[in-house]
């Protein structure tokens, strides 16, 4: 079994990457930054594994961090990582999750790719002493919890113990879809602190390898190389990252309006933009969390899970969606999904959890390569 350290050298390249893979979402990366430098300052070693490599009988779990961003942009999160050190909702849910198996567990794949709910699960590895899959259940993040490969491809939500950040201990074990136990999520939540953490998707080794999005830190970690490596060298960082990336410029332009609303622990966002490339160009983002669709002078560009990416033009890094605002000037980059979400689309359970009125739409999801 071949594991791999992730260094001090690794930082910021890891953040670069994850900030554009949580396409607006998963956590800001300075968040993630700060739980890093903590973990390694305390010594704990963060260490990866191909999914190809575990056993089939490994036992596997997922989990993260619940809340809307709006909420976690509020909390001062150097507070929170000296609470942590004693009271770690996300180390507590992950051993709920071992009693209510009755086994123990091998290995932890993250939930999504994003600043803080990729990192925050290495800590849990380093914390706990098992390695984490190099890989997630989106290749992105996603605003709900059954938003995942994991629930088209047959693998239960189920049990789910849930922590919440006034210590309040709930388990769902049964549900009758998938959606209810992230909506019983975000009621706790909202109540208990305004955030709090899950544990979630037991599954087999076997089951793993064949519905995970794999390798995505090690990519994530490698396109924020090409980044930096592109800004030293006086390159267009968003041209080398849509290159490698296979991706579609979908627009160009700076911010003219926000309406926002945070609700039910989601941070819902519509946001308008005017062209800088072209006269009378327009752009209309839906978010939810994360960016979910878009219209490009009225013509439909994106639905997810495709991955719609809000870029810096000088920098190439992500911008979060938090930190919209008027006359903010964006490139907005398009990438098909992983094939694995699309497989889960066409599964009766992953075709409910990724439906267009989780977040407030009556579209079907068409492949972004049919819609270019």
């Amino acid at each position: 079994m071949a594991l791999k350290k992730i260094n001090r050298e690794d930082l910021e390249p890891l953040l670069e990457g994850l900030a554009i893979f949580g396409t607006g979402g998963g956590g800001s990366p300075n968040w993630g930054r700060k739980i890093i430098l903590n973990d390694f300052k305390r010594g704990r070693e963060y260490t990866i594994i191909d999914p190809d490599e575990i056993e089939d009988d490994a036992v596997v779990v997922s989990g993260g961090i619940m809340g809307s961003v709006k909420t976690l942009d509020n909390v001062n999160f150097d507070e929170l990582l000296e609470r942590w050190e004693d009271n770690f909702e996300l180390e507590i849910a992950f051993r709920e999750m071992g009693k209510e198996l009755s086994k123990k567990i091998d290995y932890i794949v993250p939930f999504e790719m994003g600043g803080l709910n990729t990192p925050v699960i290495l800590s849990l590895g380093a914390r706990v002493g098992i390695p984490v899959i190099d890989g997630d259940a989106l290749g992105r993040a996603a605003p709900e919890t059954q938003m995942t490969s994991f629930t088209g491809h047959g693998i239960s939500l189920t049990p789910m113990p849930l922590i919440d950040h006034d210590g309040n201990v709930v388990i769902v074990r049964k549900a009758i879809n998938s959606v209810y136990p992230d909506q019983i999520g975000r009621f706790i939540v909202t109540r208990g602190g305004g955030l709090g953490a899950n544990s979630h998707y037991p599954m087999s080794g076997r089951q793993l390898k064949n519905s995970v999005i794999p390798n995505t830190i090690s990519r994530a970690i490698e396109i924020g190389k090409s980044l930096i490596n592109a800004r030293n060298n006086g390159e267009d960082p968003v041209r080398v990252f849509r290159k490698i990336v296979s991706g579609i410029n979908i627009f160009h332009g700076k911010v003219t309006e926000i309406n926002e609303e945070e609700a039910e622990g989601f941070y819902f966002t519509k946001v308008k933009l005017i062209g800088l490339e072209k006269d009378n160009n327009n752009c209309e983002i839906v978010i939810k969390n994360e960016t979910m669709t878009c219209w490009k002078n009225g013509k439909l560009q994106i639905v997810f899970p495709d991955l719609l990416c809000m870029l810096d033009p000088k920098t190439g890094r992500g911008i979060m969606s938090v930190e919209l605002k008027e006359n903010l000037e964006l490139k907005l980059v398009a990438i098909s999904c992983h094939g694995r979400l699309r497989e889960a689309l066409k599964h009766p359970d992953g075709k409910f959890a990724f439906s267009s009125k989780r977040y407030g739409q009556n579209i079907k999801y068409v492949p972004l390569e049919e819609l270019h």
